[in-house]
């Protein structure tokens, strides 16, 4: 059975403020990788509102969220660890990556995205989604 994660209301209009002016980092993971499902079929959306706090990206099927730190998390240490730990209580996993991680070893960051999302489907015993044949099949006589 899955655990209700609640959210604070008022923060849909920040998190589509967000939406609408993404960091230079989030608008390409997004593009490259997390739209339209590419990353192994599995839909992230993003700016989602769980608990008290939006997440950068959010996988509700693997319970992941994915947050790309400007320079500014330096200085937030204890905050993000409060924020991860207050998700994790829920089963949400966080990854995180700086936006220089984002935008100079975007190699590095997919992969450990795929890591992270293999030990997801492992955790919570999900089947690995198939990813979806777009054009056209041929027809059987």
């Amino acid at each position: 059975m899955k655990q209700i994660i609640p959210y604070n209301k008022y923060l849909v209009e920040k998190a589509r403020h967000y939406r609408k002016n993404p960091t230079k980092a989030e608008k390409y993971i997004w593009k490259i990788l997390l739209k339209n499902k590419q990353l192994n079929g599995y839909k992230f959306t993003r700016q989602k509102p769980l608990s008290k706090f939006i997440v950068d990206f959010y996988c509700s099927k693997l319970l992941l969220a994915v947050e790309i730190d400007g320079g500014y998390h330096k200085f937030e240490t204890v905050r993000d660890r409060e924020r991860t730990n207050i998700l994790n209580s829920y089963n949400i996993e966080v990854i995180r990556f700086t936006n220089d991680n984002v935008l100079n070893n975007f190699s590095e960051v997919k992969s450990l995205l795929l890591n992270e999302i293999h030990k997801r489907e492992n955790d919570l015993d999900l089947t690995p989604l198939i990813p979806l044949n777009r054009g056209k099949q041929k027809k059987r006589i």
